[in-house]
């Protein structure tokens, strides 16, 4: 009933920002896009970071969505909750709960 399984290593090239916001509170909220080349073909990816300008805490979810709507709009959610990088996962796996 054991066997073995290949897992594709997905790797995220060609990163760029698509979008940049710097807040009053001073943190920078970027929606970056790249390709992720793990499939048969590569496939454009979108991810969200938030730096803290302060103190230099970087937070990043590379791979947040293949929808370029949904990365921008949790990003607008960071941004309107004035949020912090350190609360990005949660707030993430709470903007994925209502989504869905």
């Amino acid at each position: 009933m054991f066997g073995l399984m290949r897992k594709i290593k997905k790797e995220i090239n060609d990163k760029s920002i698509y979008l940049e916001v710097f807040a009053d509170n001073c943190i920078a909220y970027r929606v970056t896009t790249g390709t992720i080349k793990g499939f048969e073909y590569p496939v454009i990816t979108y991810g969200v970071e938030a730096e803290d300008i302060n103190n230099g805490e970087i937070e990043t979810i590379p791979d947040f969505s293949r929808n370029i709507e949904d990365a921008v709009d949790f990003t607008e959610m960071l941004i309107t909750k004035k949020s912090r990088p350190s609360q990005m996962y949660s707030l993430a796996l709470n903007y994925l709960y209502f989504s869905i």
